[in-house]
């Protein structure tokens, strides 16, 4: 096995465990024209240079030296151009202007971005670490400020009073907003209805505001009800007092939930371990279970299958999702 196999092979063991390695890396300033008062970032978030911003490592194909860029006529301000990296053609975001920084020295770092089905480079100022954390570390955003570029913060330091915060980046949200693509429209039409238990509904989990904007509208041209969470531990709260009613009811759990789809990467609880916990729960284990994310990659998808989950789909394409659930529905009848 490779280095580069290898590296995969523990993070995938690493999101097993609830834990993940986050890049820290910094945007600059805050642009001189906001210095009068304290700059909002993602719709509510103070920035200073002293903060730091993050991603998920497994969203990161590379770190680069900023290669030589070459302006795009007519592309949006947001985009500095597109750069030549090793033969891929790749569009360059300038992620200090959407969240609203000023480098002090210009862009000086190209992270190499693969998710969601797409390649893209981000520009930063610098990166600063690799830091290891459980997803326990992690809190919604959306519990804190209401933003939407910035999904979660980070505990740095841990579970203590005083920690350094880092901002976790809604980078699909940025990339969708950027480069708006032209996929299948969301409607009947396209995606089909899925059938379920009549009283039943799916529990959808997703920590990105976009992704569960999609996912409402995939649901609802499916035609089935449903309950949306942020995070993998609001879903497996959801899970526990459907259990407690069927106990008190003398239900059957199906009778509440047809199925479950959830993100990977969420705070407090991934969705890794959201999934083991459904599939070993003696109440629950029956539940078909559909991991919908950017990640992808044969490691990932290998790890899905321990952790027994039914199906895996790589976001967002509203027709394979409604595919995908069906099939897997299908196969726990």
């Amino acid at each position: 096995m490779n280095s580069s196999q290898q590296d995969i092979e523990q993070r995938v063991r690493l999101a097993g465990s609830n834990m993940f390695e986050l890049l820290l890396f910094r945007l600059g300033d805050p642009a001189e024209a906001d210095q009068r008062a304290p700059l909002r970032i993602g719709a509510g978030i103070p920035a200073h240079a002293s903060e730091l911003f993050g991603i998920n490592v497994f969203k990161v194909r590379e770190i680069l030296a900023m290669p030589d860029i070459t302006a795009v006529a007519g592309s949006s301000p947001n985009i500095l151009g597109v750069a030549d990296i090793r033969g891929q053609i790749i569009p360059v975001i300038d992620l200090a202007r959407i969240v609203g920084c000023r480098p002090k020295h210009g862009p000086k770092i190209l992270l190499v971005t693969e998710f969601a089905r797409t390649t893209q480079g981000f520009a930063v100022e610098e990166v600063d670490d690799i830091v290891r954390l459980e997803w326990n570390q992690v809190l919604s955003a959306e519990s804190h400020s209401g933003g939407h570029t910035v999904t979660s913060f980070a505990r740095i330091d841990g579970n203590i009073d005083g920690s350094r915060l880092a901002q976790v980046l809604d980078v699909e949200r940025i990339v969708r907003d950027v480069l708006p693509s032209k996929g299948a429209d969301i409607t009947e039409a396209n995606t089909g209805r899925l059938i379920i238990k009549p009283g039943a509904r799916v529990l959808a989990a997703d920590d990105s505001g976009v992704a569960r904007a999609l996912i409402e509208q995939s649901l609802t041209a499916m035609g089935v009800p449903f309950v949306m969470t942020k995070t993998g531990q609001e879903a497996w709260d959801v899970l526990e007092n459907v259990v407690m009613r069927t106990k008190k009811e003398g239900t059957e759990v199906s009778d509440h939930i047809a199925l479950v789809l959830t993100d990977l990467e969420m705070p407090e609880m991934d969705g890794f371990t959201l999934t083991r916990r459904i599939k070993t729960h003696a109440n629950l284990q029956r539940i078909p279970v559909v991991i919908h994310s950017s990640l992808s990659g044969a490691a990932n998808e290998q790890h899905v299958r321990k952790v027994g989950a039914n199906a895996y789909v790589s976001k967002f394409e509203p027709v394979e999702l409604a595919n995908v659930m069906r099939g897997a529905l299908g196969r726990a009848t």
